[in-house]
């Protein structure tokens, strides 16, 4: 179950996505976090963030909805007070960053150079630009090459770029990122979504729209870890996540073209839930009597199901 990926070894090519297992302190005490072949961490910005009012969380059918607003303490608290108890856990932790400015980027990873447990960083393009007065960097070609530009030239670690799907055209911007020196593309982020209460007649949330995750979009996400896959190859390595809840969710994103995955939002309805799809995906292995590098990208080998 050993995986290479951008020149660092995972035990296993399953991993948990930002945002839904904070650093692995609470899950560990659940179960061997060690296990997993690495943590995301939740998202770590340059100051302290206090995220949105409530109500910022509404379930919706196969899925919730989620406008949390990046809640975390900052990096330099990251650093002092939480990094220090994830350095026993024995696994790779990814660092999920994000800011505001390409220059807040840049100095959140320069900060975490340092840090030997953090192997990579995970570009969260999903927040808004205010340079370039709103807009996502991920929904701007010209704010993500740049963005993923600055951040190479400034850090030793591999960068991953976690992608929206919420553009007009995914594989053009997975291209740009690839063209700028990513290490490896994440797909995919959640979905712009909203949710009304029929009773109050107002939405749900706060922010009136949030974040689409869950069993709902793993077509989605499927659909374009295979769109990515076909357009570029092998170029750089792709982590899908989406939708992930078993481990057949997860062999989809495997054969449609991902090399490791993440489970997301399963995490908050089944703790265990890495755990079971890990093991699944041993099992399958087993039975079929199959490496798991070979079923990278193998549905493009064969014709669909007639």
């Amino acid at each position: 179950m050993k995986v290479t990926l951008f020149g660092v070894e995972f035990k296993n090519p399953v991993w948990v996505a930002s945002g839904t297992f904070g650093y692995g302190l609470e899950a560990n005490e659940l179960f061997p976090v060690e296990r997993l072949g690495a943590v995301v961490t939740k998202g770590i910005s340059l100051k302290p963030r206090e995220g949105n009012p409530p109500p910022r969380i509404a379930e919706t059918p196969c899925g919730m909805l989620n406008s949390i607003g990046l809640q975390n303490p900052g990096v330099e608290r990251f650093l002092n007070e939480i990094y220090p108890r994830i350095e026993s856990i024995d696994t790779h932790f990814i660092a999920n960053v994000f800011g505001e400015t390409q220059e807040e980027y840049e100095e959140v990873c320069l900060a975490l150079e340092q840090a030997d447990k953090i192997v990579a960083y995970e570009l969260n393009v999903s927040c808004p630009n205010v340079k370039k007065g709103g807009i996502a960097f991920g929904h701007d070609l010209t704010s993500l090459t740049r963005l993923v530009e600055g951040v190479k030239k400034r850090v030793k670690k591999p960068v991953l770029v976690k992608l929206s799907p919420n553009v007009t055209d995914p594989v053009e911007f997975a291209r740009a990122c690839v063209e700028s020196g990513a290490d490896a593309l994440v797909l995919i982020n959640t979905l712009v979504g909203m949710k009304i209460n029929v009773k109050l007649k107002r939405p749900e949330l706060a922010t009136v729209t949030g974040g689409l995750s869950g069993p709902a979009i793993l077509p989605i996400a499927v659909r374009i870890v295979y769109q990515v896959y076909e357009a570029l190859g092998d170029r750089v390595p792709i982590v899908g996540v989406g939708g992930i809840s078993g481990y057949e969710d997860a062999l989809e994103h495997v054969m449609a073209g991902a090399s490791a995955v993440q489970v997301g939002t399963a995490n908050f309805f089944d703790p265990l839930a890495p755990l079971k799809v890990l093991e699944g995906i041993k099992g399958y292995l087993e039975r079929e009597g199959v490496e798991f590098n070979r079923l990278v990208g193998i549905a493009h080998e064969s014709s669909p199901l007639r």
